[in-house]
């Protein structure tokens, strides 16, 4: 059926991707697979994925690898399935563009409500959180935000952010001056759905400080830590 949502299932053992396509089909969703992280970027790259499993783990390219060189052209949603519950692993799915994680061993249930809340926040990105009128731009020395397009120009140059980048530099530059803490960021632009923990902020602000730092160091200097606190978005006195 051509309504029917895509999610390619990425994993080394066969049992598992037979399992994984078995719920989800019962959901009704049409799986593609991959067997190992070469063979995943090229179906990724050649499709149009609503949802990617993703594997940590697996011959040629690993999981990190895939995302990394993934994020480079799409923004397909990643969840990363992983056998490590080590926190260094968490944060660098996050910090090369995952949007959700998943420890082995999983239930494959978990695995399908997974599924469906990355796939309800991707479809809130341009109604929700984020949610364009025309016009809506919002203009800073170095920075300028057009939501209705969402496209961020930093001195010029526009940034390439992933969607839930651009949903958190939008919701902090939306009130400047104003301190959030990381558990309202997450209720706010992961609408409680996410079910990482709250380090992903502190991932997320990274990444997006490094690509504006690329452009411009004002512009950087813009998302604040206020430390013990959370996070701010500061205009830069002329």
């Amino acid at each position: 059926m051509s309504d029917q949502i895509k999610v390619l299932v990425v994993d080394d053992e066969d049992r598992i991707r037979r399992l994984l396509k078995m719920y989800l089909e019962r959901e009704n969703f049409r799986i593609d697979e991959a067997s190992d992280g070469d063979e995943a970027l090229q179906m990724a790259l050649n499709n149009d994925y609503e949802v990617i499993l993703l594997d940590l783990m697996m011959p040629g390219k690993d999981g990190i690898e895939v995302c990394r060189e993934l994020r480079e052209y799409k923004s397909t949603p990643v969840v990363m399935l992983t056998a490590k519950g080590e926190e260094a692993n968490r944060v660098q799915g996050f910090e090369v563009g995952a949007d959700d994680y998943i420890v082995k061993p999983f239930s494959p249930r978990e695995v399908v409500l997974r599924v469906k809340a990355v796939l309800r926040r991707a479809k809130r990105n341009d109604t929700s959180v984020v949610a364009s009128v025309p016009g809506d731009i919002i203009n800073f020395p170095h920075l300028s935000i057009d939501n209705e397009a969402h496209r961020v120009i930093v001195d010029g140059i526009e940034v390439n952010l992933t969607p839930k980048e651009y949903d958190l530099l939008y919701y902090l530059a939306k009130s400047p001056d104003k301190v959030f803490d990381r558990e309202s960021l997450l209720k706010e632009v992961w609408r409680y759905e996410f079910f990482g923990d709250l380090r992903t902020i502190d991932t997320h602000v990274k990444r997006l400080r490094e690509k504006l730092l690329d452009i411009s160091e004002d512009a950087a200097k813009m998302i604040v830590t206020v430390w013990g606190l959370g996070y701010k978005f500061e205009i830069p006195e002329e």
